[in-house]
C-alpha cells in the first residue's frame, strides 16, 4: 500500500511490536498509543481501562489497530484479574471506537482493526469451527462477544471495522509458545493433559501479514479467524517441536496438575480449539508458514 498513517495500540506487545516494526520498515508512519503523556510526535495518549483517549490525535490516521489488553495467561484468573482482562480489552476497544466515530468524515480512518482471539469459539473438541460458528460459553467467548460488540460506535459511523480472531501465536518473544521454547530446549517438554485437545496457532510473521492484509484490502470487515489453515493435537504439536529442536519429548503434565497451578485458566490449555481460517483464505490471503514445523523454524 501507499504510505499511510497507521495508529497502533498495544505496540509494545508481542504482536503490536512485531506490526509495529513490519510498517515502519515498509516507509509507514506509526502513531503510538501509550499511557504515559506523550514525549514525541508520534504518540497519543490514552487510559485503556477508563476508557479515554484523546481523539484528537488520531485525526488523519488512515488505520487504527488496537491489540491492546493485559495478558490472559500473565498470571492465575482471580476474580479481580478477570475484571482487569475484561476491562483493557472492552473499555479500550469502546474508548477507540468512540473516538474513532466522533471525528469529522474527512479525518475519520477508513478502517478499524481490533484485537480479539479465537476464544470466541470455547470448547469446540475435535469439531472444526470458522467465522460462521457462534460463540462458545464461559469466561473467554463472553469477554470476546463484549470485545467485539465494543466496536459498534466505529461501525455505526461507517468506518470499516474488523475484528482478529487470533490463535496461540509461535514466538520465542512471547505468548505461549515463549513459555513453552525455553522448556523444550532443555528436554523438558511435552504435552499437556492427554494431548488430544486441538491447539490453533499461527506463525508471528503470518499473524503480522494477515493484519496488513486486513488493513489493506477494501470490503473486508467483520470477524477473521487469525489461524493457520492446519490444526493439530497438543501431542502433534509437543512431536513437531521435539523434532524441529531434536530434543526429548518424555514429560507430560497431568492435567490435575495444570488445575492446581493454572486454576481456571487451565481450562485454556486443556480445551480443545478447532478453528478454521475460512474468511481469510476466502479473501485472497495466503499463509508462509501453513504448517507447525515451518511456523517453529520461523520462530527460531
Amino acid at each position: 500500500m501507499e504510505r499511510s498513517r497507521i495508529a497502533v495500540a498495544g505496540a509494545s506487545g508481542l504482536i503490536g511490536g512485531a506490526l509495529v516494526r513490519s510498517l515502519t520498515a515498509d516507509g509507514h508512519e506509526v502513531v503510538r498509543l501509550v499511557r504515559h503523556a506523550p514525549r514525541a510526535a508520534d504518540e497519543v495518549r490514552w487510559d485503556p481501562e477508563g476508557g479515554r483517549v484523546d481523539a484528537a490525535g488520531l485525526a488523519g490516521c488512515d488505520a487504527v489497530v488496537n491489540l491492546a489488553g493485559a495478558g490472559v495467561g500473565d498470571r492465575r484468573w482471580t476474580d479481580a484479574y478477570k475484571q482487569r482482562i475484561r476491562d483493557s480489552r472492552v473499555n479500550g476497544t469502546a474508548a477507540l471506537a468512540r473516538a474513532v466515530a466522533s471525528l469529522d468524515e474527512k479525518d475519520r480512518p477508513r478502517v478499524f482493526v481490533n484485537g480479539s482471539a479465537m476464544g470466541y469459539y470455547g470448547e469446540t473438541g475435535d469439531r472444526t469451527v470458522d467465522e460462521s460458528a457462534p460463540a462458545g460459553e464461559g469466561f473467554l467467548p463472553g469477554l470476546c462477544v463484549e470485545w467485539e460488540a465494543a466496536t459498534a460506535p466505529a461501525q455505526e459511523a461507517g468506518v470499516r471495522t474488523v475484528c482478529t480472531r487470533t490463535g496461540l501465536v509461535v514466538s520465542r518473544e512471547g505468548g505461549a509458545w515463549g513459555r513453552l521454547f525455553p522448556l523444550f530446549r532443555t528436554g523438558l517438554g511435552g504435552r499437556m493433559g492427554d494431548g488430544r485437545q486441538y491447539w490453533s496457532f499461527i506463525a508471528l510473521h503470518d499473524e503480522v501479514a494477515a493484519i496488513r492484509h486486513l488493513i489493506d484490502t477494501d470490503g473486508l470487515s467483520g470477524p477473521f479467524n487469525l489461524t493457520a489453515p492446519n490444526p493439530l493435537t497438543n501431542r502433534e504439536i509437543t512431536a513437531a517441536m521435539g523434532r524441529v529442536l531434536h530434543r526429548p519429548t518424555l514429560f507430560a503434565v497431568p492435567a490435575p496438575v495444570l488445575r492446581t497451578v493454572l486454576g481456571e485458566m487451565a481450562g485454556d490449555v486443556l480445551g480443545s480449539a478447532r478453528v478454521l481460517p475460512t474468511r481469510l483464505l476466502e479473501s485472497g490471503f495466503r499463509f508462509a508458514f501453513p504448517e507447525i514445523e515451518g511456523a517453529i523454524r520461523a520462530a527460531l
